[in-house]
């Protein structure tokens, strides 16, 4: 195998004369249904949803009022992105999104990798928009007096941990009715649900539900998607006004102060669920195929989407947080929490309806580009043949959209929200890395034609640079103490909940003995609640440090340290050593600003994440690459161009 083969690149004319020839060949063509307004509802339809009625709760918590910037940035960024997006779908406007955009700038190789994220993307996306959108329905049927038993509500992941996590903490003296809600409920699934031998049967049933009904749906045409996806749209528009109007009525602007309690660090803290808000705008360019004018179109419709979202969410969350205090909004629900507090539980039901529609939306948005990333790889020859069969009748690719039910209703009834939030951001985030990177490295070739729509350019030569010292000074001279942190490696220690859950009965018993020693108010003496009896030291940082230190069990259960501290900085250290690469190379390449800040915003938010998104990305990387050798690359058709 040629090394240079692995980065055979497709050009604009091959893609556009294969679409064609497709067609010749008895390939049934996709309908050109969509205009600038439907791509801009779709857009609409794929972002307002879990980050607007759940996500923004969490990160108004940890952020206060100033949760605003963090939209902001979060909006800047992605708006970097879709200018790259926009370049390209102007340039390539077929199916395929960044795979397709890939393959043109980087090759072969590097467009099986953005097409095998993209996967994990939609997929991994669908089935958190499922979790969450049965989290909300059955939070509906509960208000009208209709209770599921737990174990069909509930992922086994959740309900599995929750019953470990519920198990270890009664045994350190808590009360089962002193455990967080979430914790109760997936201790009941586990222990009420049916069992085969040692398996307990949970699974999330209404997200499959909702999955078939959404598959079925998209599987029927892109005029019956659109429709439903338009009439949802309104739908959720007109109740988030509504939020609004009534909202603005109840805000104290006492409650705006301080504005930024818990700092930049605070702000930034909530960057994963607020960037997992906005994604989605990109599922707008794998439908370039059915645009009646994709290279007008679709720029239109991704930047006015990114616009008009941008300015609800921020409006809500200065509404949410003059509501309310903003450490009383970390719920799942924050926009029916707020109204119920101020005892407008109508307001509280109209809710819980609309996050179930939005909840909807964005599932169908999301189950649309999922089998057309496939139907442009199986073109390519990277997938099966039978993926990219396009339906006589309904002009969908109809054999990619049933698997994709399968291969997204079977997982949403086992794994938990957390985990599938994090791996769809990080899928997503490496997407638009590699988009903008490809408009920086096409940029200065000039044998590549031009579509309708380009990038504007400012010279990045001198100003990138520059922002990079600026970043680095403020590092060192104003945020000194964190920097000093980051970089020594100094041991962290551990937080109460953690250390408790940890201890075998032995260790716990030496740590309640340590603790009634101390204790002057004889706290001990009404509780045996380890957790509770730790946790009320962490208000006073140097006290609690000062009592962790003395407790006597090991300092590995007290503190994270080493190589086990470290190893969470690593993707921190990556995106440090790549911006200064990206230094040099805007120097000397004169790059355009716009889309390398695109690609510096979207690294930063992955370095964000944990070390655990970055691993099991890997791990999802690689099986692609057992695919890719395996299949692929001798089935692609540049082998027989």
């Amino acid at each position: 195998m040629a090394f240079s083969n692995l980065f055979r690149k497709k050009t604009v004319e091959d893609i556009l004369k294969q679409v064609e020839k497709d067609k010749v060949e008895g390939h049934n063509t996709l309908g050109k249904y969509l205009t600038t307004k439907d791509l801009t509802a779709f857009g609409i339809a794929a972002i307002v949803g879990a980050g607007i009625f759940s996500t923004i709760g969490k990160a108004s918590a940890d952020g206060g009022p100033a949760v605003i910037f963090l939209f902001l940035f979060t909006a800047m960024a992605c708006g970097f992105a879709a200018f790259a997006y926009a370049e390209f779908a102007s340039l390539v406007p077929v199916s395929g999104s960044a795979y397709t955009y890939s393959y043109v700038a980087f090759g072969e190789l590097i467009a099986w990798i953005i097409g095998w994220a993209l996967i994990m993307e939609y997929a991994i996306g669908n089935i958190t928009v499922a979790i969450s959108w049965s989290d909300y329905f059955t939070g509906l049927l509960e208000s009208g007096g209709i209770h599921l038993p737990e174990w069909i509500q509930m992922d086994y992941l959740t309900a599995s941990n929750g019953y470990a996590e519920a198990t270890a903490l009664m045994e350190n003296g808590k009360a089962f009715e002193n455990l967080d809600e979430g914790i109760k409920a997936a201790y009941m699934a586990w222990t009420s649900a049916p069992t085969i031998g040692s398996f307990h049967v949970v699974a999330d049933l209404p997200a499959l539900f909702i999955i078939i009904i959404i598959t079925t749906l998209v599987y029927r045409g892109m005029k019956e998607s659109r429709n439903a996806s338009n009439l949802m749209v309104v739908v959720k528009l007109c109740i988030i006004l509504l939020v609004i109007a009534v909202g603005v009525f109840y805000v104290d602007t006492d409650n705006w102060s301080p504005f930024a309690p818990n700092g930049i660090n605070g702000v930034l803290k909530g960057i994963s669920a607020v960037f997992f808000a906005y994604i989605g705008f990109d599922a707008i360019s794998t439908t370039a195929e059915e645009c009646k004018n994709p290279q007008r179109d679709l720029p239109r419709g991704m930047m006015w989407a990114i616009i008009i979202c941008t300015i609800l969410y921020i409006v809500i969350a200065l509404v949410l947080t003059g509501m309310v205090k903003y450490n009383l909004l970390d719920v799942g629900d924050p926009l029916a929490f707020v109204f119920h507090q101020l005892d407008l539980k109508w307001m509280s039901g109209i809710i819980a309806v609309s996050a179930v529609i939005a909840m909807a939306s964005v599932l169908l948005v999301f189950q649309m580009g999922q089998p057309r990333i496939w139907m442009s790889m199986s073109r390519d020859g990277l997938l099966p043949k039978r993926f990219s069969t396009i339906h006589p009748k309904y002009k969908t690719p109809s054999f990619a959209t049933i698997v994709t039910g399968f291969v997204v209703g079977v997982p949403a009834l086992f794994l938990n929200l957390t985990m599938v939030t994090d791996l769809c951001s990080i899928g997503t985030l490496f997407a638009f890395v590699l988009v903008c990177a490809g408009v920086l490295v096409l940029q200065n070739k000039p044998d590549i034609p031009r579509g309708k729509f380009k990038t504007p350019y400012v010279n990045a030569k001198y100003i990138f640079p520059v922002m990079l010292l600026i970043g680095i000074g403020y590092a060192l001279f104003f945020n000194t103490q964190a920097t000093i942190n980051f970089l020594e490696n100094n041991p962290k220690i551990n937080d109460a909940k953690t250390i408790i859950t940890s201890l075998n009965k032995t260790q716990a018993k030496a740590v309640f003995g340590y603790l009634q020693s101390i204790d002057t108010e004889q706290k001990t003496t009404k509780t045996s609640d380890l957790e509770h009896l730790l946790s009320q030291y962490e208000s006073n940082p140097e006290h609690y440090q000062e009592i962790v230190s003395h407790l006597p069990i090991a300092d590995n259960l007290k503190y994270e340290s080493g190589f086990s501290l470290f190893k969470h900085k690593i993707p921190m250290w990556i995106f440090m050593i790549t911006l200064i690469g990206l230094a040099f190379w805007a120097f000397r390449k004169n790059l355009s600003l716009i889309p390398l800040l695109g690609l510096v915003c979207c690294l930063y938010m992955m370095a964000e994440l944990s070390v655990w998104n970055w691993i099991y990305f890997t791990i999802w990387l690689l099986i692609g690459l057992v695919i890719y050798f395996g299949f692929s690359h001798k089935n692609s058709k540049l082998n027989f161009s």
